[in-house]
């Protein structure tokens, strides 16, 4: 069996369970076609109904450069139906160039953000119940592996790795992760104060009756991770972000943020903070809508890949926007930006005044 075969069984036997007579959206780009083509085989031999769509080079590009007034409104038919309507959705990154999109008309991506607006509160809704089941995962390609700093056939390894995908039984191996992170669920549960303190950071807030949530490979893969979302004004401190992110096709390093009683009062970046002005402009995004604990050890390093970045086994992070329903968490907006950082030297997070986690990892298990 191949390694993309296996991808492929992982992705529709345990993160989508694909059944018979159940309809499934498959969104990637013509370079994620040899990926596509494995979970397409692998999915009608479950006898499901498989859509797909492959993005070629530019297109968002032009599209939001070119279209008219009338055109960034329209509702992409396919896609709509499909985040309505469908049982399944699989979204499978394969980018041909991450900053293809960080000059585009500003005035467009505005109308077009508004404009999906609704859509976007339908695919919360439907995944937060799982009537929609959805997984994001990666295909290896040369742009992503060189802003990893990666040659393709290192990346390549990186991306299987961080699945399990070289374990003998990798579904085997994320129920035993499901397992293991449910003790830290269950744990934080039952707190209400959580403070996360390392150096440039110390901030806190309250989670009671909120859900902590066991991300263990189905709505991600690779994933890796347990979140909730804060009570909304409860967020106090200061926070440092130590890894960079590309967000809108533009990185961004070096972040901090001041907030008081949940909203965000100053922020400043050490590259790229005129994003940070054009992002806190948006409704809704200077509150956050997730709290998390990135527990993937088998990724050790940040790739400026939110989806591999922020399940870095001893690391936070925290988004500003879109809160997940599932959690309990009430923040809306058309911005959700995870921001991560490093807690493996001298790292502590508290949860009720007690030390739970200390360089990197749990201290009560």
């Amino acid at each position: 069996m191949t390694i993309l075969s296996k991808y492929a069984l992982l992705l529709v036997d345990y993160c989508l369970e694909i059944k018979q007579g159940e309809k499934l959206y498959i969104r990637s780009t013509t370079l994620g076609e040899p990926l596509v083509r494995e979970v397409y085989r692998t999915a009608i031999a479950r006898g499901a109904h498989v859509e797909t769509e492959l993005s070629f080079r530019g297109k968002n590009r032009i599209f939001l450069n070119d279209a008219s007034d009338d055109q960034l409104v329209q509702m992409p038919t396919l896609y709509k139906k499909a985040m309505e309507e469908f049982d399944a959705f699989l979204s499978i990154r394969a980018p041909f160039n991450l900053r293809e999109d960080q000059n585009i008309n500003a005035a467009a991506r505005g109308k077009r953000s508004a404009a999906m607006k609704g859509l976007l509160h339908s695919y919360f809704e439907r995944t937060a119940t799982r009537d929609l089941k959805r997984s994001l995962c990666q295909y290896p390609t040369q742009a992503s592996a060189q802003e990893a700093g990666m040659s393709l056939e290192e990346y390549e390894h990186f991306v299987f790795n961080a699945c399990h995908l070289y374990d003998d039984d990798p579904a085997g191996s994320w129920l035993q992760i499901r397992a293991d992170q449910q003790k830290i669920v269950d744990l934080l549960n039952q707190k209400d104060l959580i403070r996360y303190k390392c150096n440039g950071t110390d901030i806190s807030f309250r989670v009671k009756d909120r859900i902590w949530i066991n991300s263990d490979g189905q709505t991600n893969m690779p994933s890796g991770e347990v979140f909730t979302g804060p009570i909304e004004d409860t967020v106090n401190g200061v926070v440092h972000f130590t890894y960079p992110s590309i967000y809108m096709g533009k990185e961004v390093e070096g972040i901090t943020l001041w907030v008081e009683n949940g909203k965000v009062m100053k922020w400043e970046a050490k590259k790229g903070g005129d994003l940070l002005d054009q992002v806190f402009a948006v409704e809704g995004a200077r509150h956050f809508g997730e709290v998390a604990i990135g527990t993937n050890y088998n990724i050790q390093q940040p790739t400026k890949n939110i989806l591999f970045d922020e399940k870095i086994g001893g690391t936070i992070h925290m988004a500003v926007g879109q809160a997940y329903k599932q959690t309990g968490a009430t923040n809306q907006s058309a911005i959700h930006w995870d921001m991560i950082t490093d807690m493996t030297d001298g790292g502590e997070i508290f949860a009720d005044g007690e030390k739970i986690y200390e360089n990197g990892g749990f201290i009560v298990f």
